[in-house]
């Protein structure tokens, strides 16, 4: 064997192997928005280019985390990418507006072209298996929980997957349909793929599907359950009524899929939730060594402490990843039931402070 056929010996390039590896996980991307996309009066795509190196692969539903520096306050929340991993000079993050929000009203209100971020590396589950979903799908979108299907659908078009999908979108009404026309173009052109939207609060003469996702609505447009693989993306409340309508199907659970979607808009109507406690109560929350302040019942604390100054590393702000989990020393916080946490943080005092609200009293340590 010639030397020029000899195998390469990565142990001797630790450096090769980590820029590899770095360049299809990044902790960290730096970007910069190309393009700004007015998508509804109430939502826009923010188009976004790599300032240093090239733009990992993703799998179309994952998502990243925003970091962003409003007046001092140093935050993030987590967006899905909605353009297809098909696409790889840009990424499409599509925020909408959420009444009383933070980032959202800031990103839609305050930010440019030209302006920069840093976000972390795609991440999350909520993906096409293969292996075990099946080639029919059922996506029941709500609100900007379109996002991921999106990626999906684009991917689909794109690879000309055998895929059969039917997407059903709440919304309340029919102006606030993210992506309409293009959705529209997709299902006339692609007979696999079929789109139907529901309206809420449908206006007058309006001669589209009205309601809510109900099992009746559900099964008039996608036909018969069984064989079939259910996403969900929406609003908590969207979880909560469609888990309801969707049990009586009586499919295996592995056949239905959803993606967390950050705090509920109103955790008082959660279970479990304190009978007669409002909102706007205030509890003292120490952080040992650190600082003692006062913050409100109805806000994760998570929130509290960014807005103190004192920032924790989270990701998915949904209760599911576990980044920011910290230790409870004293006191009680109400976790909503879609918190995902070990038995062993159960056992010791351990809490996600992005969708933990506080009780009593609270001591942490973080």
């Amino acid at each position: 064997m010639s030397v020029s056929q000899q195998p390469r010996d990565y142990t001797k390039e630790p450096d090769f192997v980590k820029k590899i590896v770095e360049s299809l996980h990044p902790e960290r991307m730096y970007l910069k928005v190309k393009e700004i996309i007015e998508e509804t009066p109430s939502t826009k795509t923010f188009r976004m280019i790599p300032t240093k190196g090239k733009l990992p692969p993703f799998r179309a539903g994952q998502y990243v985390n925003l970091f962003v520096n409003i007046d001092g306050v140093l935050t993030s929340r987590p967006y899905s990418i909605s353009s297809s991993p098909t696409q790889t000079e840009h990424i499409d993050l599509t925020v909408r507006r959420k009444k009383g929000g933070f980032v959202s009203n800031y990103l839609l209100d305050k930010v440019k072209v030209g302006d920069e971020f840093e976000t972390t590396g795609p991440m999350g589950q909520f993906y096409y298996e293969p292996l075990t979903d099946g080639k029919n799908l059922v996506f029941l979108a709500g609100g900007s929980g379109i996002t991921p299907f999106m990626s999906i659908i684009r991917e689909v078009v794109d690879r000309k997957l055998d895929l059969n999908i039917w997407l059903i979108y709440g919304s309340r009404v029919p102006e606030d349909v993210i992506f309409n026309k293009e959705l529209e173009k997709i299902a006339k052109k692609h007979k696999n793929i079929h789109f139907s939207v529901v309206i809420s609060e449908p206006p007058e003469g309006y001669s589209g599907v009205c309601g809510f996702l109900d099992k009746g609505i559900i099964l008039s447009q996608i036909g018969k359950s069984e064989g079939k693989t259910f996403y969900m993306c929406g609003p908590q409340a969207m979880y909560i009524f469609c888990d309801s309508e969707l049990s009586s199907l009586k499919l295996p659970r592995r056949k239905f899929k959803r993606e967390s979607y950050g705090p509920p808009d109103d955790v008082t109507m959660e279970p479990g939730w304190p009978s007669g406690l409002s909102v706007d109560k205030e509890f003292t929350v120490e952080v040992i060594g650190k600082k003692t302040f006062m913050a409100q019942a109805g806000e994760p604390l998570i929130n509290s402490l960014e807005r103190e100054g004192l920032v924790i590393p989270a990701v998915c702000r949904s209760g599911v990843c576990t980044t920011c989990r910290t230790k409870l020393v004293s006191g009680k916080v109400f976790m909503p039931s879609t918190v995902t946490l070990l038995e062993a943080d159960r056992k010791f005092g351990y809490i996600h402070p992005c969708m933990a609200y506080p009780i009593s009293d609270i001591k942490i340590r973080i």
